[in-house]
C-alpha cells in the first residue's frame, strides 16, 4: 500500500456574521472563507496494525484523541470497518508550520487530510461531497478546509458554496505565540452580550447578512480598496476588548499601511492583504518597531485556491 503525503493549508476568515442561533446549539453563521498557502505536512504511513499512531514534533500538539486527526482516522474506521480491517491501521505524521490555537483552523485542516488520506490508501473512492459530509462531524471547519479555495459558508459553517478565487494575494499572518483565545468563549460571550440582535433570524428561520453580498462583489472585481472597507468580524466586538494586545497588533497593522487587516476567526490571529509582497515585508518590519514583543510571530504567504492536495 502506497504512503501519502498531503499539504493540508490554513484558512482565513474574510467575513463571519453570527446571524443566530440553531436547535442544536451551534449559531447559525454567515462567513466568507479564504484558504492561504501557510501549510501543515500530513504523512499517512500503513503500518499492517489493528490501530492509527499519531506523532508530531511541535510540543504542543496532542497525540492522542484529543487531536481532530486522531478522531478523523477513528471515524473512518468506525464508517468503514470491513476496509479497515482489510487494510489496517496508519501512522500518522504531522509537520506542523500552521501557528497552534491560532484562528487558522489548523487543527481541522489536519483532520481533512486525514480523511482524503485514508481515502486514497482503502481505494474507498469517496467524492468530495462524502468526504466534507464525514468532515462536518469532526468539527465546522473540516467540509472548508476539503474544499479550499474562496467559499460562501452558512449554518455552521458546514454549508458551501465557492465564489471566485482569491488566489496569490500576499497576506500577512500575524500572532503572539504565548496568546491563546478559546472559540467557546468567544461564542458564549457574543451570545449573552448580543443575543438580542438574533430576532430577525428567530423570526424568519432565514440567515440575513449585511456584509457578503458587497463583499463577493469586491472579490469578483478584485478591487483590494473595497475588500478593505469590507471586511467584517463579529467576534472582534468581544475578543478585542478583553485581550487588548491583540486590538492593539491590530492597531498597529493599520497604522503601517495594511488596511485591509482583521482578526481571524476568534483570533488571536490578525490578518493583512497586500498589494506586494514589497508591501507586506515594509509592514511586518514597522510593525516589528512599534511592538518590540519577543513573542510576536509573522508569516507572509498568500491567498490560495488549493483545499487538501497530494504532495507525493
Amino acid at each position: 500500500m502506497q504512503t501519502y503525503t498531503l499539504s493540508a493549508p490554513a484558512k482565513i476568515n474574510l467575513d463571519l456574521e453570527i446571524i443566530g442561533d440553531r436547535p442544536d446549539g451551534y449559531h447559525e453563521l454567515v462567513m466568507i472563507l479564504q484558504s492561504v498557502a501557510l501549510s501543515d505536512r500530513l504523512t499517512l504511513r500503513p503500518n499492517g496494525l489493528e490501530g492509527f499512531r499519531l506523532s508530531c514534533a511541535h510540543r504542543e500538539v496532542p497525540t492522542d484523541d484529543t487531536n481532530i486527526a486522531y478522531r478523523a482516522a477513528e471515524l473512518m474506521a468506525a464508517q468503514f470497518p470491513q476496509h479497515f480491517a482489510n487494510f489496517g491501521g496508519v501512522d500518522i505524521d504531522i509537520e506542523k508550520n500552521i501557528p497552534v490555537a491560532a484562528g487558522l483552523a489548523g487543527g481541522s485542516s489536519n483532520g481533512a487530510a486525514v480523511l482524503v488520506g485514508l481515502d486514497l490508501i482503502w481505494n474507498l473512492g469517496l467524492t468530495k461531497s462524502q468526504l466534507r459530509d464525514l468532515g462536518a462531524r469532526l468539527g465546522s471547519d473540516v467540509p472548508f478546509c476539503i474544499e479550499g479555495g474562496t467559499v460562501i459558508a452558512t449554518g455552521r459553517g458546514e454549508r458551501l458554496a465557492p465564489i471566485t478565487p482569491m488566489e496569490s494575494v500576499p497576506v500577512i499572518l500575524a500572532k503572539y505565540d504565548n496568546l491563546a483565545v478559546s472559540t467557546a468563549w468567544a461564542y458564549q460571550t457574543y451570545r449573552q452580550r448580543f443575543g438580542d440582535t438574533y430576532k430577525n433570524f428567530a423570526e424568519t428561520g432565514k440567515p440575513k447578512s449585511a456584509h457578503s453580498v458587497p463583499l463577493v462583489n469586491a472579490i469578483f472585481e478584485k478591487d483590494l480598496a473595497r475588500i478593505a472597507g469590507l471586511l467584517h468580524n463579529d467576534l472582534e466586538k468581544v475578543v478585542l476588548p478583553e485581550y487588548p494586545r491583540v486590538a492593539n497588533l491590530l492597531s498597529g497593522l493599520k497604522r503601517a499601511g495594511g488596511t485591509a487587516s482583521m482578526m481571524s476567526g476568534s483570533g488571536p490571529t490578525v490578518f493583512t492583504l497586500c498589494e506586494s509582497e514589497e508591501q507586506a515585508r515594509t509592514i511586518i518590519e514597522e510593525v516589528r518597531n512599534q511592538i518590540q514583543d519577543p513573542h510576536l510571530q509573522f508569516w507572509l504567504t498568500h491567498l490560495s485556491n488549493q483545499g487538501i492536495t497530494i504532495v507525493n
